[in-house]
């Protein structure tokens, strides 16, 4: 099952299926997007995504449902793991995944999807999918490059290797490694950005984000738009007041 729960100022989303170490069966992906819906109408500050135990934040989909299924189902199968992660792209929250473990598959596309990744030491990542005579289905051949460049992401889906956490700082798959307790970790982490205010951080991603996908003039235009935007704020006039002030900014998300 998904389970969406409350802690502190934190939305957080729990995969807890570990007998299967927390494997995606569609039923389950639909969950998933039920509960970024379900965050989204929150007063959350962030969304923080993991998975039950210590062995696995999500080893993939489950390859048995996979099995023998029609050309027709396997198409809707991946567009609604793509449909389902890109929601996250539109939460106006940040999400965190906080990987422990293993992320393979579907669960390394689900981190991906996310706006920030952190690792516990022993996180494993890995699109192993090209060992079973297949490809990532669920955004994982577009969102890889955009994380660790195009040379690097080719060899890690044609070899289905598996990435340690070490690695994966180093090449920028995740933000950061933390210790445990986990959950502790992430949300000190994500407290390090949840107090500015949810408008200029949603304008700041999308600032980002489209960068990926338009030449950099247009990027550029799209960029002012948004400072535009950012600026007729409310929390922009308590910021730039504040700073006047020599006081800490006291931001209402308007």
């Amino acid at each position: 099952m998904i389970e969406l729960t409350r802690d502190e100022e934190f939305a957080v989303l729990t995969i807890r299926r570990p007998s299967a170490l927390n494997a995606l069966s569609f039923e389950l992906i639909g969950q998933i997007g039920e509960c970024i819906r379900q965050a989204a109408k929150t007063d959350a500050r962030a969304l923080i995504v993991t998975g039950e135990g210590e062995k696995s934040f999500c080893a993939g989909a489950d390859i048995k449902e996979l099995q023998q299924r029609k050309l027709a189902a396997q198409r809707e199968g991946a567009e609604l793991g793509q449909a389902v992660f890109a929601q996250l792209d539109r939460l106006p929250i940040p999400s965190v995944a906080l990987v422990n473990g293993f992320a393979f598959g579907g669960g390394c596309e689900l981190a991906m999807a996310c706006t920030l990744r952190l690792a516990l030491p022993n996180a494993k990542f890995g699109l192993p999918e090209v060992k079973l005579g297949l490809i990532p289905g669920y955004g994982g051949t577009q969102r890889l490059p955009r994380l660790v460049g195009v040379a690097r992401a080719v060899e890690l889906v044609m070899t289905g290797r598996t990435v340690a956490a070490e690695e994966a700082l180093a090449i920028g798959l995740v933000n950061r490694i933390v210790q445990a307790p986990g959950m502790a970790a992430a949300k000190a982490y994500v407290r390090e950005f949840s107090g500015h205010g949810l408008r200029a951080l949603q304008f700041a991603r999308e600032a980002v984000q489209r960068a990926m996908d338009v030449p950099l003039h247009e990027g550029l235009r799209m960029e002012a738009d948004l400072s535009t935007l950012a600026y007729r704020t409310r929390d922009a006039e308590e910021g730039m007041q504040a700073f006047v002030e020599k006081r800490k900014a006291e931001f209402r998300d308007e």
